[in-house]
C-alpha cells in the first residue's frame, strides 16, 4: 500500500472516535412520579404528546429516566436527589405536591416542571403564578379549589339527600382549604356535611362503613392522587353501598362512577410536555409563568345513575360536556 494511501486510511480510522465524540449529546428527561406506572399510560403519552409538539421523541432526540414512587412518598426524595445527580436536563414532576416539593429539595439548578392541583403559591413552591423565579415553573390544575362547585352539583343531582359525605385525605397540605369549602357549600344547600378520612386503600372500606352508619345518601370524593389511583376500588365501594358518588376526574366515571367534575388531567400532562420541550430549547424556567388550567369538564354515567335508580334531568345532561351510555 503506498504510503499516502495508508496514511488516509490511518487517519479515516483514527477520526471515527473524534467523530463520535464531536456528537451532541441526547438530553435526558428525569421523570418524577408519585404514584405506579400502570394507571398512568395514557397521562405518559400525552406527556410525550406535548414533547413531540416541541420538536421532542423519547428514543430519537430525547431521553426519558423515570421514577415511579408506587404510592410511597418516602422514596421521592431519593428518586429525586439520585436524577439530580445523573445531570439530567430537566425533571418534570406529576402525581400531586410531594414529587415538586422533593425535587425543589434536590437541586436549585436543573429546570423543574410540574402538573399538580393545589396552588403552588400557596406551598411556597413559587413566589407567583405570573413569575416563578428560580429553577421551577408548570402547570396548576385547581382540582383542590372546585371541591364547592363539585358538591353544588351533586346536591343538584341527589337533591333529595339530607346528608352528604366527603372523603378526604387529611395529610394533604390543602385539607384544610378542602374542609372550609365544603362546609361552606353545605350550610349553602343546607344539608348535614359527613368528613370522612382516608390516606392509604386500607381505610377506605371503614369510611363507606362510617358514612352509611350516617346515613349519608351521597358522596363527594375529594381531590388527591390517592383516590385517582384506587379509583376503581372507590367505584366498586360505592355500588355496592349504591350511593351516588362525585369525583374530580372523569377516569372514576370510565371506571363506573356516576360523575365528576375537573380540568382535562391528559391535557394538563401536554402542557406538562410542552413546557419541558421549550426548556430543553433554552427557556429558562423564571420565563414561563404557571400556568393554570382552562379546560373544565361535567362528565356523567348514565348507566351507573340507572343501576342507582336514578333520574338525571334533561337540563343536567344538557350541561354535561360528556354522557357516558
Amino acid at each position: 500500500m503506498k504510503r499516502r494511501s495508508f496514511l488516509g486510511v490511518l487517519g479515516g480510522a483514527a477520526a471515527w472516535p473524534l467523530a463520535a465524540r464531536a456528537q451532541p449529546t441526547m438530553p435526558v428527561i428525569g421523570f418524577l412520579h408519585s404514584n405506579a406506572p400502570a394507571q398512568y399510560v395514557r397521562f405518559v403519552a400525552a406527556f410525550k404528546a406535548g414533547l413531540k409538539e416541541g420538536g421532542y421523541v423519547e428514543g430519537q432526540n430525547v431521553a426519558i429516566e423515570y421514577r415511579w414512587a408506587e404510592g410511597q412518598s418516602d422514596r421521592l426524595p431519593i428518586m429525586a436527589a439520585e436524577l439530580a445527580r445523573k445531570g439530567v436536563a430537566v425533571i418534570a414532576c406529576a402525581g400531586g405536591e410531594n414529587p415538586v416539593l422533593a425535587a425543589k429539595a434536590a437541586t436549585k439548578t436543573i429546570p423543574i416542571v410540574f402538573s399538580m392541583g393545589v396552588d403552588p403559591v400557596a406551598l411556597g413552591i413559587v413566589p407567583s403564578l405570573a413569575r416563578p423565579a428560580g429553577n421551577v415553573t408548570g402547570i396548576t390544575m385547581l382540582t383542590t379549589s372546585l371541591e364547592s362547585k363539585r358538591f353544588g352539583l351533586l346536591h343538584e343531582i341527589i337533591p333529595k339527600a339530607q346528608t352528604i359525605a366527603a372523603m378526604i385525605n387529611p395529610t394533604r397540605p390543602t385539607a384544610r382549604i378542602q374542609i372550609e369549602e365544603l362546609r361552606a357549600a353545605a350550610a349553602q344547600a343546607g344539608v348535614k356535611l359527613v368528613m370522612v378520612e382516608a390516606s392509604k386503600e386500607t381505610d377506605f372500606e371503614p369510611a363507606f362503613a362510617q358514612m352509611a352508619a350516617q346515613g349519608a345518601g351521597a358522596l363527594q370524593v375529594c381531590a388527591h392522587p390517592l383516590f385517582l389511583i384506587h379509583r376503581q376500588q372507590l367505584v366498586t365501594l360505592a355500588a355496592h353501598h349504591r350511593i351516588p358518588a362525585m369525583y374530580d376526574f372523569r377516569d372514576h366515571v370510565e371506571a363506573g362512577g356516576l360523575m365528576s367534575y375537573g380540568t382535562d388531567l391528559a391535557n394538563n400532562y401536554r402542557q406538562s410536555g410542552v413546557y419541558v420541550a421549550r426548556i430543553l430549547r433554552g427557556a429558562r424556567p423564571e420565563d414561563l409563568p404557571v400556568m393554570q388550567a382552562s379546560r373544565f369538564e361535567f362528565v356523567i354515567n348514565l348507566v351507573t345513575a340507572k343501576a342507582l335508580g336514578l333520574e338525571i334531568a334533561p337540563t343536567l345532561l344538557a350541561r354535561a360536556d360528556a354522557v357516558i351510555e
